[in-house]
């Protein structure tokens, strides 16, 4: 990112784990988004942590400029340590415009302004409604949306339920970009399962994704179909040893962990009977936009923003085990209902939330920037 390359614009992008990247959404929206604006005529650069990606990944684009830069891997700090480095680079390489994800990095914000770098930053969920959260970062993740909200040029919201809440907590008004879904082809299904015969979950392993209500109910449901279960918590502890133990157990309990192969994802998605969606904090989550674009029939945990994205396209429940029980049992009993709810994902993923779309949107969000 030199000034000689200064025919393109040049965007740096701040906040994900790096590039290419399959920790969660921000790295799959980056997955997407770094390659678009390189075909569109930009200098990108996405910088990261230290052994998060790979050299020899096959989604790799060369044109892709990779920054690595230090920071501290706690659960606490990892964030902000390596937003802070990132940001101090970009003030001395000054690109045209910086994409930040996450508030967290509301605190580096004014070193890219005060060196007139005009930033779009995604706010991602409400991070400090998370009951993953001790008091202590609820504090950091709220302090960093205050000045996100203070500094950040202009706000992309991935839900118009969050962009509501900013406008009442912060006043604070943006633009609203969700996720993106990938439409593929059909992928064969893995070995050992059958087409809408097993019931699948796919999250991190914190509490407000109602994993300790689905393991609940794993128990129940895994006595007639297999009981998919993808993810991690990153970082050990009690839900994984639940977990671990449950598949020691039974042979319908199958625990993959994280998986990071797209192709094995997205077949999973399209060839299960339920997909079980609990997130409960958060915008348009990927993992939900994802699993309707492969058209995966879907019980989701009953909120505003599980709402705005399904639309009438699946079951929703409370948070309980008898609630999540019943709905999967119905809707693994009814091949009709499942077709139903499956095109229904399907259309309403390739209308509102292809990555095309929402590419342009971004790179249309950056150039109105670059002129402001």
């Amino acid at each position: 990112m030199s000034n000689q390359r200064s025919a393109k614009p040049r965007v740096a992008i701040i906040g994900t784990r790096g590039y290419p990247s399959y920790y969660g959404g921000f790295e799959t929206a980056v997955r997407r988004l770094a390659p678009y604006l390189a075909d569109r005529g930009w200098d990108v650069i996405v910088y990261g942590r230290p052994g998060a990606t790979r050299d020899s990944d096959p989604s790799l684009d060369p044109r892709i400029i990779r920054k690595e830069t230090s920071g501290l891997e706690t659960k606490s700090l990892s964030t902000l340590s390596y937003g802070l480095t990132a940001c101090l680079h970009a003030s001395r390489t000054k690109p045209d415009v910086a994409l930040v994800m996450n508030v967290a990095n509301g605190f580096w914000l004014p070193i890219l302004r005060l060196r007139g770098i005009p930033t779009l930053v995604n706010v991602d969920g409400i991070e400090w409604d998370r009951a993953k959260w001790g008091r202590f970062a609820k504090l950091v993740f709220r302090t960093g949306a205050k000045l996100t909200a203070r500094f950040g040029t202009r706000l992309v919201f991935d839900a118009r339920a969050i962009a509501a809440r900013w406008q009442t907590d912060f006043g604070r008004e943006g633009i609203f970009i969700p996720y993106g879904g990938e439409i593929a082809e059909e992928l064969p299904a893995e070995d050992g399962l059958t087409h809408r015969g097993y019931v699948l979950v796919v999250a991190r392993f914190v509490p407000e994704n109602t994993i300790p209500e689905f393991l609940e109910a794993a128990e129940v449901l895994c006595r007639s179909w297999p009981v998919v279960i993808v993810g991690s918590s990153g970082y050990g502890g009690v839900l994984e040893d639940k977990i671990r133990a449950l598949a020691l157990h039974s042979e319908n309990i199958r625990w993959l962990g994280h998986i990071s192969d797209d192709r094995r994802l997205l077949s999973l998605w399209q060839h299960a009977g339920v997909y079980f969606h609990g997130h409960s904090v958060g915008g348009t989550n990927p993992a939900l936009v994802q699993a309707m674009a492969c058209g995966a029939p879907t019980v989701a945990r009953d909120t505003v923003y599980n709402r705005e994205v399904l639309g009438t396209a699946g079951a929703f429940v409370v948070p309980n085990v008898a609630s999540i029980v019943e709905m999967t049992r119905k809707l693994m009993s009814d091949s009709s209902l499942q077709t139903e709810f499956s095109e229904a994902a399907r259309l309403r993923a390739e209308a509102f939330y292809s990555w095309d779309a929402i590419s342009r949107d971004y790179e249309e969000s950056l150039i109105r920037l670059l002129h402001k």
